[in-house]
C-alpha cells in the first residue's frame, strides 16, 4: 500500500507526469512515459532502469 499523500508527490523521474498506483503489480504507472515503477516492501523503486514498459493494451488502459 502507498501512502496517498506520496503519491500525490511522486512525479515519473523521466516524464514528470503524475504516477497511478497499481495495487494488484505492486507498481507505479505512468503512462506519459510508458513506464511501470516497482514498489517494494511498501518503498517505491524510482530509478528508471528497475522499471519495466508498458504494454500497448497498459498505455491505453
Amino acid at each position: 500500500m502507498i501512502d496517498k499523500k506520496l503519491l500525490s508527490i511522486l512525479v515519473c523521474p523521466v516524464s514528470k507526469a503524475p504516477l497511478e498506483y497499481n495495487e494488484e503489480n505492486q507498481e507505479l504507472i505512468c503512462k506519459a512515459s510508458g513506464l511501470a515503477y516497482p514498489v517494494r516492501d511498501g518503498i517505491p523503486v524510482m530509478l528508471e532502469v528497475e522499471a519495466r514498459k508498458l504494454t500497448t493494451d497498459e498505455k491505453l488502459g
